[in-house]
Parts: structure tokens; C-alpha cells; sequence
């Protein structure tokens, strides 16, 4: 699960990492942090939570009208409203939501609530612990309840986004976002009607006007009431910054939409292109539910793993002689650097090489023991110490050397932003097959979209598709 691999992967040709080609020329000219834009600050004018928040834990009712008399306990209903908000995920939803996109999400949310509900009720009244009966009936009624109110409360947004769709600024080059606009135009069930175009040169095309100046801006945004801003090319982040923050304040609420589909995680699409709501917020961690995560699935761990622990590392010590914990700098959340622990497969010339070469040994040089522990993804076991010690998360970017943050930061737009959450053990990028000597621009872009759309649930689906992997082990 980390980047550091002993042989290049099949089909991927070696590759001198300790020199770096120059950034691609950007397709618009930079705004700069001195954008004289001057727009009213205000909190995002996004849909409120509530009507779904309350629509979530309003189906637990009828779920648990449904159990025997003796079960139907107040208390009872409180903790299964509690366990499925936590599970609920952070709304970023498009904005015209579709409940069958939906539907997996909430019905799996449903069949983890109810196992964890009912035991800790078993634990705090066993005489009234649920039957098997009741852990299957109550999970379809609230499943099928959360279903129908959550239809009503899209039904009624749709209604009123299609009569009254949110004004939009499209920012990208011209003909892109034009093309863009145009397909959302098309599209009155996007719920987003765009009124201009921030490009740095006009391609000559009619359509929606292009936006040159800040003053032009301004005044669209104003004037249109804007309330939504398309990014549509992968570079607008990072080149466009400074405009998109003070797009953000004024009340806007940041879409980034892949004009040109690549292979990319996306939840929602707008008229089609795959899109996902950007968090311009300089840095997230995730909150307690996801640190209350971290402390009970590493600690309960490292207690069931502990023997194996010990036989791995009397064997390697027996096997490769002494030294058998491997520590290394990394970097994680806000940049701040920690010491990562795994157990040692290798051993480097120097420091020097263990800091910045890549690849720092060849496979078939290692010990039979070594090269099992590093298909198995065995010798990152350790790494659940750093979680436990707040390091680390189980879910997140994987961390890196510091002497790698600062030539990926270099090279890639975005690769910094990925430092906004705890480095984890496992992520989005590695259950998509990013591991070992694979695309950073492609794992950039899979972390920062996950940081963008966390959620406990998400953490969760990872971690499931994390244990299945290990399964079919392939090395780190």
C-alpha cells in the first residue's frame, strides 16, 4: 500500500524519478492572488441538510413500529437514528439528485446501522436483544421509508430548480466551456443555467458571452445572482485559484466537471460529464466520527494481530538478522512530518537512498520472508500503531518522503491539497490499483477527490474493498 516498489509494474517502463520534466503550459492566463474582484461574502447559498437529515432518521420509526411489543423502545430508536446519520455521508450532492443513484448507498447504509445498533442494544439490554427476525425485517421497512421520504424531498428541490435554475459561470478555455454550457442548456433538468464565461481569450463562436475582465465578473455576478461556478479543465484549480476562492465567499458553490472523461471517480453527472463538488477549505480532518473510527479499528486490531505481529517479527529477525522495524520521514496532514513504521524488507545503501530513490531494492535480492511480507501488504502492519497514535488514518492519501512532496508539489497542480487530511494506511487511489509504481497525477487526483467527497460510509466502503483486495495480495 505504498509507493515504494522493488520492480517497476508489468507494462510500466523504469523510470528515473530523480529528474522531473517542466509544468505543462497553462491553457489561461492567471488571475494571480491580486484579483480585484469586490463581491459580497457570504456563506455558500447551498440546499439546506435538514429536510434529508430529517427524512434519514424519520424512516427508523416505522422500522421499529414494526418489532415486538417489548422491543419497540425509545431508546432503542434513538440509537438506530444515530448510528445511520453518522453513517450518513456529507451532502455534496449534484443539483438535481436522483435517488437511484442513491439507493445502494442508503440501503447499504441500512444493513451496517442495524448489526451495530442491535448489538449495542444486546450489550445495554440483553433481555431484549433483537432477534434474527427483527435484524432482517427492520433494515428493509427503514430502507424502503428512507427511499420514499428522500424521493419526496428530491422531488420537491427538482420542482423548484427547474423552475427557478441556479445561474452558473463556466471557467475554463472558451470553446471547452462553451461546449459545456451549451449541453447544460440543453439540459433543463440540470437545474443550472449558465450565464457566462470566464476564459482568458474568446474563441470568436457565438453562445453564452465570455467574461475577460474581473469587472466583468463582478457584474454577472452580481447582477445574475450567481450561485454555481464550472470548472472544466483540469489546470482552472490551480491556475485559477484566487478567482475561485472569491467565487466560493461570495456565496458559490464549486463544481469541477470532466469535459473530456478520463478514468476518475465521480458520483454525479451534469448534463452528462462526470462532475463533483470541489471543497475550496484549506484544510478538513475528517472529524471526530472518523478519528473515533480510526481508534477502534486500530486498536481492536492491533490486539487480534498481535501474535502475528510477533511471529513476523522473530522470523525476520531470524531470517535477515537484527533490525527489524524499518522507520522512515513522511509527510502528512498540514505538512507536519512523522516517523512511519514498517516492518523492514530491505536495506538501503544510506540514508541518502532510503530519502530519494525511488526504488530502493530489487525483489529478487530479498529474503523469501521479505518478499512475502511485501506481497501480502504484512509489513505494513506496524502502520496501525501510527494510527492509533493520531499519525495516521486508516483511509487517506498515502503519505510520502519529503524529498518526493516536494518534486510531486512541483510538478503537479493539486498534489499539496492532498495534505488537508491524515495520511492513511489504505485510500481511494490504492483500492482503484494505484500502488506501488503507478501514475502520481492519477493518484492526485483520486486522493483529492476523496477528501472532497468524505464521508464515514465512504471510509468504510474502502476499508471493506481494502480486505477484499488483500485477498489477491500484490505487493506494496
Amino acid at each position: 500500500m505504498t509507493v515504494e516498489h522493488t520492480m517497476a509494474s508489468p507494462g510500466v517502463p523504469p523510470r528515473d524519478h530523480g529528474f522531473f520534466s517542466p509544468l505543462p503550459v497553462p491553457v489561461m492566463p492567471s488571475r494571480g492572488a491580486g484579483t480585484g474582484l469586490r463581491l459580497p461574502v457570504a456563506p455558500p447559498r447551498t440546499a439546506s441538510p435538514l429536510p434529508l437529515l430529517l427524512s434519514d432518521g424519520a424512516a427508523v420509526l416505522p422500522a421499529v413500529l414494526v418489532l415486538p411489543g417489548a422491543q419497540r423502545h425509545p431508546l432503542l430508536a434513538a440509537l438506530l437514528i444515530a448510528v445511520t446519520l453518522l453513517l450518513r455521508p456529507r451532502d455534496t450532492r449534484a443539483p438535481v439528485p436522483g435517488l437511484l443513484a442513491e439507493l445502494p448507498a442508503v440501503c447499504g447504509r441500512v444493513a451496517v446501522a442495524w448489526p451495530v445498533g442491535a448489538a449495542l442494544w444486546a450489550a445495554y439490554r440483553p433481555e431484549q436483544s433483537l432477534s434474527a427476525g427483527a435484524v432482517l425485517t427492520g433494515p428493509a421497512v427503514q430502507a424502503a421509508a428512507a427511499c420514499a421520504l428522500r424521493a419526496v424531498v428530491h422531488g420537491r428541490r427538482r420542482t423548484a430548480l427547474l423552475r427557478r435554475p441556479h445561474a452558473a459561470l463556466v471557467v475554463g478555455p472558451a470553446a471547452t466551456a462553451q461546449r459545456v454550457a451549451a449541453a447544460v442548456l440543453r439540459d433543463p433538468r440540470c437545474g443550472v443555467r449558465p450565464v457566462g464565461i470566464v476564459a482568458g481569450q474568446p474563441d470568436g463562436a457565438e453562445g453564452v458571452p465570455v467574461l475577460r475582465t474581473d469587472e466583468e465578473v463582478e457584474r454577472a455576478v452580481i447582477q445574475n445572482g450567481v450561485r454555481a461556478v464550472l470548472t472544466v479543465h483540469p489546470s482552472v484549480r490551480a491556475e485559477q485559484g484566487s478567482l475561485l476562492r472569491s467565487l466560493a465567499a461570495s456565496g458559490c458553490v464549486v463544481w469541477e466537471v470532466d469535459a473530456a472523461p478520463a478514468p476518475c471517480p465521480a458520483r454525479e453527472r451534469l448534463a452528462g460529464f462526470p462532475c463533483r463538488r470541489l471543497d475550496l477549505a484549506p484544510a478538513r480532518g475528517g472529524g471526530l466520527g472518523k478519528r473515533m473510527l480510526d481508534v477502534l479499528v486500530s486498536g481492536t486490531l492491533l490486539l487480534l494481530v498481535s501474535p502475528l505481529l510477533l511471529v513476523c517479527a522473530v522470523t525476520l529477525r531470524l531470517a535477515d538478522g537484527p533490525g527489524v522495524v524499518f522507520r522512515q520521514e513522511r509527510i502528512g496532514r498540514n505538512g507536519e512530518p512523522f516517523t512511519l513504521l514498517k516492518f523492514r524488507t530491505h536495506r538501503p545503501v544510506d540514508e541518502r537512498e532510503s530519502a530519494t530513490r525511488w526504488s530502493v531494492a530489487n525483489e529478487h535480492e530479498m529474503r523469501w520472508f521479505c518478499r512475502m511480507l511485501r506481497r501480502t501488504s504484512l509489513d505494513e502492519l506496524l502502520q496501525l500503531w501510527n494510527v492509533l497514535r493520531g499519525d495516521m488514518s486508516l483511509v487517506g492519501p498515502r503519505p510520502e518522503r519529503p524529498y518526493f512532496v516536494a518534486q510531486f508539489s512541483r510538478m503537479y497542480p493539486g498534489y499539496a491539497a492532498r495534505h488537508r487530511m491524515r495520511a492513511g494506511i489504505t485510500g481511494l487511489a490504492q483500492v482503484h490499483g494505484l500502488r506501488g509504481d503507478t501514475s502520481i497525477e492519477d493518484r492526485c487526483r483520486f486522493d483529492n477527490a476523496y477528501i472532497d467527497d468524505w464521508s464515514l460510509w465512504r471510509d468504510v466502503c474502502i476499508l471493506l474493498r481494502t480486505a477484499t483486495t488483500l485477498i489477491r495480495p500484490t505487493g506494496s
